[in-house]
């Protein structure tokens, strides 16, 4: 199904899949696979099915599944699989504001909308854009690696920031954020691409956190508490201003 067309009246086809492993990932697989290989070679079964174990998991971490993107005029979609769990309004980061001499756009300084996802590491982390059109910058930052759940580690942790620019006067930041176990953002974008929305545009290893900056005028569509899906999830409509209220059950 991947590159096809489907719509909310039964236009395409559909069927489950199993995801398919990021080749960032394989590596990892094959090396714990090896490993497990070796111990079960010299008769360390103690030591065999657990690393065969750990295999499993390695594959599950750096699955890689399809998504359907939704499509529209002014759709800002979730990045990031995981947790929505900090919506605050805030000033969009230095890196994402300031002139960096390049005369390309930048995001202006005004208070917005900033929506934290936390991705456990049960969760995809294939990162993806919320919107399509020209990355304008790509900032890498090294720093600490607090728990991604705490608010300040937007200005703390390692992290790396992305701009994107659709072309019509709609640009999007968005923050990859390491974690306790995170130690390494990998981006598979640079300033200039031009990019899809939902396209992937980078990973992060072992739990970590995506923060986005939403367009000025725009409410948040999702809530505090709700698990959001890369690619699928609509954050936001450019313009589209309501409240919206959940009940945990």
């Amino acid at each position: 199904m991947s590159g096809e067309f489907l719509d909310n009246h039964g236009r395409g086809s559909a069927s489950w899949r199993w995801p398919t492993v990021h080749p960032e990932g394989r590596k990892f697989g094959a090396i714990v696979l090896g490993a497990a290989a070796l111990a079960a070679l010299f008769g360390w079964s103690l030591l065999a099915w657990p690393l065969l174990g750990l295999t499993v998991f390695v594959l599950a971490f750096f699955r890689d599944p399809l998504r359907v993107v939704p499509q529209g005029p002014g759709l800002v979609i979730a990045p990031a699989d995981g947790l929505v769990t900090l919506i605050q309004q805030v000033a969009p980061p230095r890196e994402l504001t300031m002139d960096d001499g390049s005369g390309t756009p930048a995001l202006s300084g005004a208070v917005v909308t900033r929506v934290s996802i936390f991705m456990s590491v049960f969760d995809v982390h294939i990162n993806r854009a919320p919107v399509g059109g020209t990355v304008r910058r790509v900032i890498y930052i090294p720093g600490k690696f607090l728990n991604a759940d705490l608010d300040k580690a937007s200005d703390e942790n390692e992290r790396q920031h992305i701009l994107v620019d659709d072309g019509n006067g709609l640009m999007v930041g968005f923050t990859q954020i390491a974690g306790l176990v995170a130690r390494r953002i990998i981006p598979f974008v640079k300033p200039g691409d031009i990019i899809a929305v939902g396209q992937r545009v980078g990973l992060i290893r072992f739990g970590s956190r995506v923060d986005v900056y939403l367009p000025a005028g725009s409410d948040c569509l999702v809530l505090l508490g709700q698990k959001v899906v890369a690619g699928e999830t609509v954050l936001a409509e450019v313009g589209r201003q309501l409240t919206r209220e959940g009940l945990s059950q």
